[in-house]
């Protein structure tokens, strides 16, 4: 018996110092950076700034991969499925949201993903052509008067732009219909007016309203974003807190990835967050700090997935 536990014991801590030593030698190689979602997009822009740092600090090159489609779901299942060595990470805002619109996934979306570490919150922004609503109250009030009628328009189904603009009209009182665009042809309808409103990360959309281009009625947060400071909250604007839909970017990795992996991720993205010239470039595109250990992300993590099911239970959502 004595033998059998000297056994396990000493079988565990060479596990563990193998832990050890692969965070220490990680990344070996060339990391591949999954982003399933267009190039030009918040979260996709988000990585490239983070990842260029990043693979300075630790001498390899990040390569940012896009794989749009299906939601998103395409791309999270390529890491899902990927080699649990820290070579393959995905960077996805909508994650939580995916699941909640997706009932039948290629993956769990709790159980096979490790959350390591969230870049930053970016709030979304109510925006509509310019001339078109001068006030948030404005648009509500069209889409009540003509139910239906108005539309807004995404950069897809399940995207943050979507659940944003469902929460909007579910706390509003409004109902709209979805147009959802495969790529940028959703920001140039929205500017030329052939789309009523849309409700996408600041990020994305921070150049066409300082040009003139776009009206923001209104920033979904609980404060005014440092990069519009001039535009009223959804709560200053009348509605209640439900209006906000959090939008956040982070990193995860396949949920067998060893610990150690995990730690040195999380170490490194924050290492890089920390930086001035990091800091600076990702509060020029409206990227707010949200510090989290592991442990913490992970918590909010599985809370933000029970709450955008609650959402599309809320808004009478179909389940695809």
């Amino acid at each position: 018996m004595k033998i059998a536990r000297r056994v396990v014991l000493a079988t565990a801590m060479a596990l563990a110092a193998f832990a050890r030593a692969s965070a220490q030698d990680w990344p070996t190689r060339n990391v591949t950076v999954v982003v399933p979602i267009p190039a030009g997009v918040a979260s996709d822009i988000i990585a490239r700034v983070v990842f260029e740092q990043v693979g300075r600090q630790v001498g390899e090159t990040f390569v940012i991969e896009n794989r749009p489609g299906a939601g998103g779901t395409i791309g999270a299942n390529m890491v899902a499925k990927a080699a649990p060595d820290g070579h393959t990470i995905l960077v996805y805002g909508s994650i939580a949201a995916a699941n909640a619109l997706y009932a039948h996934l290629p993956y769990d979306t709790v159980a096979d993903f490790t959350p390591v570490v969230p870049f930053g919150e970016t709030p979304l922004v109510v925006v509509t052509a310019a001339g078109r609503y001068n006030t948030l109250a404005e648009l509500i009030a069209a889409a009540r008067a003509r139910p239906d009628q108005l539309n807004y328009s995404t950069v897809g189904i399940g995207s943050a732009a979507h659940f944003g603009a469902v929460r909007l009209a579910v706390s509003a009182g409004f109902t709209a219909q979805h147009i959802p665009f495969k790529g940028p042809e959703w920001l140039a309808d929205t500017i030329a007016g052939r789309v009523d409103f849309s409700v996408p990360p600041v990020t994305t959309v921070i150049g066409p309203i300082r040009d003139g281009k776009l009206k923001a009625l209104a920033v979904g947060a609980a404060k005014r974003a440092a990069s519009l400071p001039d535009v009223p909250t959804l709560i200053e604007a009348g509605l209640a807190a439900d209006a906000i839909y959090p939008f956040y970017t982070g990193a995860y990795l396949p949920s067998k990835t060893p610990r150690a992996i995990v730690d040195k991720l999380h170490d490194e993205v924050m290492a890089a967050l920390a930086l001035p010239s990091v800091q600076e470039r990702l509060a020029k595109i409206g990227v707010e700090k949200l510090p989290m250990t592991v442990a913490e992300f992970n918590t909010f993590f599985k809370e933000d997935v029970a709450a955008n099911l609650a959402l599309v239970k809320a808004a009478g959502i179909s389940r695809q």
